[in-house]
């Protein structure tokens, strides 16, 4: 059965083809400045790091190799909200949103820099992938997990726009499930621990509530 009625597909091709081109160098513009900032806070903190706690949620969660392809996914799956939207108005409405957000969480790495403790009992250059994400990524700016924020963020914009295209229901269901698991990744594969995934999360629903005029008139919401 079709994820799309014809109506719906003709729709989603529209939207993705609209301004292909701003939405290209817009996004990655944006993801190269977000990560100039990121990396820079994170190789250089202005004030002591302070480590985050376990819970027993990060015990129950043991580390899991394969879950480092849903971690990259991330970048391909924070890419499809602003593919679909429509106008160069919408665009600009939503990055500014985006950024916001990433915004507040780089003030909080500025001037709370935190890392998750370190992981033992774990040979990381025995895991292809991993050895490169711990060089660089390091496991500080954790909390909150930015990781987690621009996933929920996305998730719920998607849902949003499914929601108006006539989908069925799978899609929605499909969109949940690769949100969830690329905030189960975090934990997974060692990146942030449960406190940073809930301080991601409420982040990101903040700023998810936050829809201009323009915005409502896209989604139908």
């Amino acid at each position: 059965m079709p994820a799309l009625s014809p109506r719906s597909r003709d729709e989603v091709y529209e939207r993705v083809a609209a301004n292909w081109w701003l939405k290209f160098f817009g996004i990655t513009a944006f993801i190269a400045v977000f990560f100039a900032a990121y990396f820079m806070l994170l190789r250089y903190p202005f004030f002591s790091v302070t480590l985050m706690p376990l819970t027993a949620l990060d015990r129950f969660i043991s580390f899991q190799p394969w879950s480092i392809g849903l971690y990259y996914s991330l970048w391909f799956y924070v890419a499809l909200p602003p593919t679909l939207l429509r106008t160069r108005t919408e665009l600009y409405a939503y990055g500014w949103i985006a950024a916001a957000m990433a915004v507040v969480a780089l003030a909080i790495f500025l001037f709370w820099p935190t890392s998750i403790p370190a992981t033992t009992g774990i040979d990381w250059a025995s895991h292809p992938g991993f050895a490169t994400l711990k060089r660089l990524d390091k496991s500080q700016n954790a909390c909150p997990s930015l990781h987690v924020a621009f996933a929920v963020f996305s998730g719920v914009w998607l849902d949003r726009m499914v929601r108006t295209m006539s989908a069925r229901a799978w899609v929605r269901i499909l969109n949940a499930a690769w949100c969830i698991g690329i905030v189960y990744s975090t934990i997974a594969t060692r990146q942030h621990v449960a406190v940073d995934v809930a301080a991601g999360t409420a982040l990101a629903l903040i700023f998810a509530t936050i829809r201009p005029a323009v915005l409502r008139a896209s989604t139908g919401r």
